[in-house]
């Protein structure tokens, strides 16, 4: 009988296989490629110049790498995504389109080998220097707030991903006592989790308000009443929701503070929980506060300082109530805009007045920000939308 002709290569191949089979944990704890990113940015930019990019994102080491840069037309200070990542919406935030006295929505097509863009269509914002835009959560509606305009606008989304004429505008009025607040600023609208509720925040009415949303129709019926009320002078500016669906947080531009609320699903209105600061108690300089995140998980909440040039880091408790943690260097100028990617592992701040994005590490049992050390420069970025690098998928 002839003996059997294993090498040692072949018996520790058979070994292996036999270990992965006896042991799938051991298997299974097998060290995994981490999902990679891909980074929209938005920026304030003349008209011919390159004024949305694409970078990809290390999700390990925090670095950013420029992919491409596109003539979007001029500042698209403000995106959002379609669901299926087949369509990217901007707001051109000017004060005069084709004449009048309005900004423009723009909706571009993405190439899902690239990450290109190509432009489809452009509308009137029907109000001056449109600064959010946001989508239904069915995809089937665009809603924009005009900040000079101090007014709300819906655009029904086309099959193919173009824009529809505006279909609903709705013009807010009042003033607030500070100096910045001689008429409405809407600085924000977005859905409600149940797709139900449409809100718009408004800087200089101090007022949140709601809307019944109509997606089949496009549009916008405003509650009687607002569905919240900031303290005088607050100038509230974006609004979030947590994941529970039950709570929601508002950061507040003019007076620096953060407003955690409950949400009543039932009746489209919100009840204060509490309202902190979001500076340190010795802080004397000036300062305006800009955007507002919740973590993945729902422990902790982001918020954006322009002046002290941080964000603060705030624990949530059971009850929705906020604990300061921490005021993290965005080692720039001006955080207009910030955001996390879906793992809640990395932090990116674009720094507006000093042209340039910096990348953190958060601690998940903490909250806490750790400068990753990587950092990238372009001129005067304002908004970032990060999602799974679909190139490589």
């Amino acid at each position: 009988m002839s003996r059997p002709d294993f090498s040692r290569r072949h018996f520790l191949k058979l070994a292996g296989l036999g270990v992965a089979a006896l042991n799938p944990l051991l298997a299974a704890a097998e060290p995994r490629k981490e999902q990679d990113y891909l980074v929209y940015i938005g920026t304030y930019a003349k008209p011919e110049a390159e004024s949305i990019f694409l970078y990809s994102l290390n999700p390990v080491t925090g670095a950013l790498a420029r992919v491409n840069g596109f003539k979007a037309g001029e500042n698209p200070s403000y995106l959002t995504l379609a669901a299926d990542r087949r369509h990217l919406y901007a707001v051109n935030e000017t004060t005069e389109y084709e004449g009048a006295k309005s900004g423009a929505v723009s909706a571009f097509a993405i190439d899902g080998r690239t990450g290109g863009l190509t432009l489809l269509n452009r509308q009137p914002s029907l109000g001056g220097a449109p600064c959010y835009i946001s989508l239904d959560h069915t995809n089937h509606t665009a809603l924009v707030a005009n900040y000079v305009g101090g007014n709300v606008s819906a655009f029904p989304v086309q099959a193919n991903g173009q824009l529809s004429p505006s279909s609903a505008l709705d013009q807010h009025h009042g003033t607030g006592p500070h100096k910045n607040q001689t008429s409405p600023h809407a600085h924000c609208i977005l859905p409600d989790p149940a797709n139900r509720f449409a809100f718009a925040v408004d800087l200089g009415t101090d007022q949140v308000t709601g809307y019944q949303l109509d997606v089949k129709q496009g549009k916008l019926t405003p509650n009687q009443t607002p569905a919240f009320t900031a303290k005088p002078g607050a100038g509230p500016r974006h609004l979030t929701f947590h994941p529970n669906k039950r709570w929601a947080f508002l950061i507040n531009e003019l007076n620096s503070t953060v407003t955690a609320l409950n949400y009543d699903a039932a009746q489209g209105t919100f009840t204060e929980i509490q309202t902190l600061s979001s500076l340190p108690a010795d802080f004397k300089g000036e300062n305006s506060c800009a955007d507002i995140h919740v973590s993945p998980d729902g422990k902790f909440l982001y918020g954006s300082n322009r002046g002290h040039n941080s964000i603060a880091v705030f624990a949530i408790d059971a009850s929705g109530h906020l604990t300061l943690v921490q005021h993290a260097d965005v080692q720039g100028k001006t955080p207009r805009n910030f955001t996390l990617d879906p793992t809640g592992r990395i932090l990116l701040v674009a720094n507006q007045n000093s042209n340039n994005i910096f990348s953190y590490f958060i601690d998940k049992q903490t909250g806490k920000l750790r400068a990753t050390g990587k950092s990238v420069e372009l001129p005067s970025p304002v908004y970032l939308q990060i999602l799974p690098d679909f190139r490589k998928a």
